[in-house]
């Protein structure tokens, strides 16, 4: 059984959600999110509340419950609060800038690596941290990811792309050759 599941889900002021046949949609003052809804999974809105319930009596419907109860818990605060992930350049040469809707790293490669910003997310640059926000926590982890996917930190000198906050374990490198031979 799920324990958040079992949880019904606040809706705030200002937000409104509709169950529609095979999907839900939250809109708030951060735009408005849309998701399908599996069969074995059925989701209801009363009293400025949703509960999510399993339609099914299988395993199916049991596995989806919370993972349908987290989705619209995630919608629900994302057209709140836009959900932020930061990631740190660091790097002696490395830089980032915005170009229109495009993000422009130079990373220690011969060119200068392209990546076009979805739909929903807004990307700031502060020298060499990037801040990206939107209401799809989904998309936001996913765009972080894929950017620190061009040049993850790499383990001596810790050069790359790193969430804030993440530790990089550090190796130690090769020792200078011993004179006493």
């Amino acid at each position: 059984m799920s324990r958040l599941g079992k949880l019904a889900i606040q809706i705030p002021s200002g937000t409104e959600v509709s169950v529609g046949t095979g999907e839900i949609t939250v809109k708030g003052k951060g735009g408005t999110l849309t998701r399908s809804v599996h069969p074995a999974v059925s989701i209801k809105v009363e009293n400025g509340e949703v509960f999510v319930t399993p339609a099914q009596k299988n395993r199916l419907g049991r596995a989806l419950w919370g993972t349908y109860a987290a989705h619209v818990r995630n919608m629900v605060q994302g057209v709140n609060t836009p959900f932020m992930k930061k990631l740190h350049v660091e790097g002696i040469g490395y830089r980032v800038e915005l170009a229109g809707k495009q993000l422009k790293l130079s990373v220690g490669f011969s060119h200068p690596v392209l990546v076009s910003i979805p739909e929903g997310i807004a990307v700031v640059v502060e020298k060499n941290l990037i801040s990206v926000s939107g209401a799809d926590k989904e998309q936001v982890g996913e765009f972080a990811a894929s950017v620190r996917a061009i040049k993850k930190p790499e383990p001596y000198k810790g050069k790359g792309i790193r969430y804030e906050g993440e530790v990089v374990r550090q190796k130690q490198g090769k020792k200078a050759a011993s004179a006493a031979a």
